[in-house]
């Protein structure tokens, strides 16, 4: 796996088509077509799930195998999710790849496609249904209480903080706002939460994360659970000019966190392995088309990362700018 750019494309709705580069046979309920998996993802703007997407590509390629890749424009849009779920169930894929926004607003059409008889392949995010037959994503929990971990040493284990999280319906919002509080809760008790607000959009999180240190002067951390909350917060202390005066922990990747960090804004964040989360999910499709056994949950892993260590390559292998 290389450190990659990958740019965001364009549209209305953003959909994308990955597809393999042979259209030879590989058997399977198209007979002699090609298998078609169909991944439908929380979003697309997002370097995150770009970078997904390009592991989902790999997949496509080293199993050669038709995969789209399609995402509401905007993440915390629950209804355009549904509606581009239930277009992709419609055109019968031989598997399904799922990152649910809302963990129980996809239940109905998890039941359809048990009903026809189409595997669903849950990614980034869990879904609240026993169809899925297996879910490939970071033990967000862990990774969550690691990030606290390094706010309680940043902060002197003493103080203030606050969160911004990306949502509260997604298995990843809650799993990431619960995994950070429960592991102050239990270790730092000389550490307060003074607010959690609930935002994954860059520009938005940016003015909530401005209203948050407004109204608490003596904030001494805070935390953004994805890249774009991370992101909102880093622009927030830029624009008052706070510089040095906040730690700031993030989560994922991206051009921005990555400068923030090189240049001591900010502390430190986790980053997943978006691309490959992105290949599991193809990789698990395939075997469970075959018929093959896949465990009940793929664990993709995750690094904490910071000034002193970006450059070491297991590191490096997993940014995406």
């Amino acid at each position: 796996m290389r450190r990659r750019t990958i740019l965001a494309l364009p549209g209305a709705v953003a959909i994308a088509a990955v597809a393999a580069c042979s259209d030879a046979a590989t058997g399977g309920s198209g007979g002699d077509k090609q298998l078609y998996i169909a991944l439908v993802s929380k979003g697309f703007k997002h370097q995150f799930w770009q970078a997904v997407k390009a592991g989902a590509e790999q997949g496509a390629k080293e199993f050669n195998v038709k995969v789209t890749f399609e995402g509401a424009q905007e993440e915390g849009n629950v209804d355009q999710q549904i509606q581009l779920l239930q277009t992709v169930l419609d055109k019968h894929p031989d598997a399904v790849g799922f990152a649910a926004i809302d963990s129980q607003a996809a239940g109905p059409l998890m039941e359809q496609a048990k009903n026809d008889k189409i595997p669903v392949i849950a990614f980034d995010s869990g879904v609240d249904s026993d169809v899925p037959v297996t879910t490939a994503s970071t033990d967000n929990l862990a990774a969550a209480a690691e990030a606290a971990k390094h706010m309680a040493e940043a902060i002197g284990h003493e103080g203030k903080i606050a969160m911004i999280v990306h949502d509260q319906t997604s298995v990843t919002g809650v799993q990431r706002r619960d995994g950070f509080k429960d592991y102050l809760a239990k270790n730092e008790p000389k550490i307060k939460i003074a607010d959690i607000q609930y935002q994954g959009d860059p520009l938005k999180a940016t003015d909530v994360a401005k209203a948050i240190i407004a109204a608490n002067p003596d904030l001494k951390g805070m935390y953004g659970s994805n890249e774009g909350a991370a992101i909102g917060i880093v622009h927030a202390v830029k624009e008052r000019g706070i510089q040095g005066k906040l730690t700031i922990v993030g989560f994922d990747s991206g051009k921005d966190q990555i400068d923030a960090i090189n240049s001591g804004l900010m502390a430190g964040a986790i980053t997943q392995n978006p691309v490959g989360i992105g290949y599991e999910t193809v990789k698990a499709a395939v075997a469970v088309i075959k018929g093959q056994t896949v465990p009940k949950t793929i664990d993709t892993g995750f690094y904490w990362y910071d000034k002193t260590n970006i450059t070491d390559p297991k590191i490096a292998a997993v940014l995406y700018q």
